[in-house]
């Protein structure tokens, strides 16, 4: 298959949106999302948000995730992050998958993410464009419609000074659409299937 043809500044802006969430710690959580009761700190863990390709070499971009225990019912929850339940890569990527599988077949998604420097295997793709609840929310850019997740973290990356390197997590969860209504049919989906995820996340 011949690679596609991205314009530069499509993929300029879409590095910037994903390497704007490296290093982010996420640490809020209200309740208990099972029961409701009360949360206590229980760890911080480190989680893989996506992998890149810069200058030739792969990049694992990371965030921080804080876990609570449930003080009433004594389960361990994640904060409030950027990631899809049941996924292991960030909600930007997913979107990202799902809005360009929308123009064209899954293998030419993974080709065209390949393409814009974000590693993602066209077996994954292929899962996450199945488990989209829809359209998401994009907008039109160099012949493509780009996730607008994706477009406010790029933005997010340019308003960065040297005052504010890093954007706080509520930043990033606000720019990633969190909360959202058009995510929740996704969630009831990747339950309903018991898509694997690792127990001690």
């Amino acid at each position: 298959m011949k690679a596609p043809r991205v314009p530069p500044m499509l993929s300029t802006i879409v590095q910037a949106g994903l390497v704007a969430v490296d290093g982010v710690t996420f640490s809020e959580r209200a309740a208990c999302p099972g029961c409701g009761g009360p949360l206590s700190g229980y760890d911080t863990k480190k989680k893989i948000f996506c992998s890149i390709r810069e200058n030739s070499r792969e990049r694992a971009l990371r965030v921080n995730v804080k876990r609570f225990s449930c003080k009433t019912c004594g389960i361990i929850v994640n904060a409030d992050e950027p990631f899809y339940p049941g996924t292991r890569i960030g909600s930007p990527v997913v979107d990202l998958c799902s809005t360009l599988a929308i123009m064209m077949p899954a293998n030419r998604t993974a080709a065209w993410l390949d393409a814009m420097d974000v590693i993602v295997d066209r077996t994954s793709c292929r899962n996450y464009v199945k488990m989209a609840p829809g359209p998401v929310p994009a907008t039109p850019f160099f012949g493509t419609n780009l996730p607008r997740s994706v477009i406010a973290l790029s933005t997010l990356s340019a308003g960065a000074g040297s005052e504010r390197d890093i954007a706080s997590g509520a930043e990033i969860l606000a720019a990633c659409g969190f909360p959202s209504n058009y995510r929740a049919p996704l969630q009831r989906q990747l339950q309903k299937e018991g898509m694997d995820r690792d127990p001690r996340e």
